[in-house]
């Protein structure tokens, strides 16, 4: 199959991307690190605790079925990450990319405001998370059942987190190493212990004539014949997998900034799929769906389960996994919500304070100040609402996701239309699958809106209708209500100066926006 030739076009003007200029130290870390941090942002461990019995309520046997579904729209926006991130390898991510190709609002709103405001709320999710189970874990449960002094030792575990971030990328990298390594520990452990007692026959969902062993139904997703239950399952699975993009933050402190996040964020995937679908299958193998959604199980299916397949003792280090777990994502938005800050301030879309980096540890400081003491008054200000407001909050997180994973993805079709025509592997790597992985989550944000409408959804509602979605919808509302506002403020950035719009031209001829030599490139942080 042949393709004609792409309509000459004009080369666009490059993109101020020198690593230099931000103060980043370029060249700290390789793939291994890069990959931690992914893994980190994505807190397996917990992850699965809390939601993988409420896929098993969605779909029963079919759950791995589920996870391998929700992999594939997670896949398809890998490549658009991969891709754009090889074209425009720069710290600031997805507000530059889309930026870029959508405009200056959009770049603002879409890249800015949207995935920043998911990892606030997640950030004060996950202190909490960290701060309950670690107590758990060393007895103080009485403590852990006490909202205002979880609050508090949230707030500490904040300041730790901003403390480790600000001594370099390479500190945060070794850290994480350690606290992912534990989870994969953890996790390979259960399943070990679940899938040998399904061999002897003593798992207790053999025992009480529940699932049994695996069968290769359990990965066929139309074998339940539930396709409402199986919609809702793989939208769960969907948000499960979020995080990993997190690395592209840390681009450009790594060995080589082009290649090495793009490796690094479809090698994050593909160890989160095998987590989650071994897992999966151990779980429900081991202790039968109805086991899984018993109410006292449902919401912490780790912490019930590690406990019966492997004993009291490293049931014990499957609770501190899941509780470290939370700790380790928090620590990776401490290293990247300053970094996209940093990028931000460097073309003129949020203050120049951003920009005030250490001279020797390369790291932005006065970021990671501001992230610290946001996140503090937010996980304040939700505990004084709500002890279970925050709750509510995480729920609401997904339509961010599926928004700005949605224009990342269609960023990367626009920005690569013109090599489409020249190549049928271009057409189908950066076009159609990235395309489809955009209308996947576009469908997600649309269903999960729809359900968050209802008054019984998380049952608290307002008006007549679901909370979730009050708080969902009024966060991007009032992201764009700021966006317009703004515009009238940083005139470099929104008139375009900063950041010109435009796409790759041909294959031979790209836009010389990474150049690192372009005189250029040496503009005003």
């Amino acid at each position: 199959m042949s393709f004609p030739p792409p309509p000459p076009m004009a080369t666009q003007e490059p993109i101020p991307t020198n690593t230099a200029s931000k103060g980043l130290k370029a060249g700290s870390i390789g793939i291994g690190p890069t990959v931690a941090l992914g893994l980190a942002a994505v807190a397996p461990a917990y992850s699965l605790a809390v939601t993988l019995g409420f896929v098993v309520l969605a779909v029963g046997e079919s759950t791995p079925a589920a996870f391998l579904l929700g992999f594939v729209p997670i896949l398809f926006t890998a490549l658009a990450f991969r891709d754009l991130n090889r074209e425009m390898p720069d710290c600031g991510g997805v507000f530059v990319w889309i930026t870029r190709v959508f405009g200056p609002a959009a770049g603002w709103f879409l890249g800015g405001w949207v995935p920043q405001m998911a990892t606030f709320i997640a950030g004060a999710a996950v202190a909490q998370v960290a701060t309950t189970y670690l107590l758990t874990f060393f007895g103080l449960a009485s403590i852990a059942a006490e909202p205002l002094a979880v609050a508090a030792i949230a707030c500490g575990l904040i300041v730790l987190s901003a403390w480790i971030a600000s001594r370099g990328i390479e500190l945060s990298a070794w850290v994480q190493y350690a606290l992912i390594g534990l989870q994969l520990v953890a996790l390979g452990g259960f399943c070990v212990a679940a899938f040998t007692a399904m061999a002897t026959g003593t798992s207790p969902g053999t025992a009480e004539g529940g699932a049994g062993k695996p069968s290769l139904e359990w990965f066929n997703p139309f074998a339940s014949g539930d396709m409402s239950g199986l919609v809702s399952g793989v939208i769960l699975c969907l948000f499960i997998y979020w995080g990993w993009d997190a690395l592209i933050a840390v681009n450009e402190e790594t060995t080589d900034r082009k290649g090495t996040p793009g490796k690094a964020v479809v090698i994050t995937t593909v160890i989160l799929l095998v987590s989650y679908v071994v897992t999966a299958t151990a779980a429900v193998g081991f202790a039968g769906t109805a086991s899984i959604t018993d109410p006292e199980t449902v919401s912490d299916v780790l912490s019930v389960l590690g406990p019966q397949a492997t004993g009291d003792v490293f049931g014990q280090v499957i609770v501190l996994a899941v509780g470290l777990s939370a700790l380790a994502a928090l620590l990776t938005v401490a290293v990247s919500t300053p970094r996209t800050w940093l990028s931000m301030g460097s073309y003129g879309a949020l203050p120049k304070a951003t920009t005030k980096m250490h001279p020797k540890r390369g790291t932005p400081t006065t970021s990671i100040a501001w992230w610290a003491g946001i996140t503090m008054a937010i996980t304040l200000g939700l505990t004084a609402i709500s002890a279970d407001f925050i709750g509510l909050a995480i729920l609401s997180v997904g339509l961010m996701i599926a928004a700005y994973y949605a224009a990342t993805a269609l960023a990367s079709v626009v920005y690569f239309a013109p090599l489409m025509r020249t190549s049928l592997s271009a057409l189908i790597m950066k076009g159609i699958l990235p395309g489809l992985g955009a209308l996947l989550k576009i469908g997600a944000f649309a269903y999960s809106a729809v359900d968050m409408l209802s008054p019984e959804y998380a049952g608290l509602s307002w008006l007549g209708i679901g909370s979730v979605f009050w708080i969902g919808i009024g966060a991007l509302s009032l992201g764009l209500m700021v966006t317009a506002i703004l515009r009238t403020r940083p005139r470099r950035f929104f008139s375009g100066q900063s950041i010109p719009r435009g796409n790759v031209t041909t294959r031979n001829q790209l836009p010389s926006i990474l150049s690192t030599e372009n005189p250029s490139n040496e503009t005003e942080a």
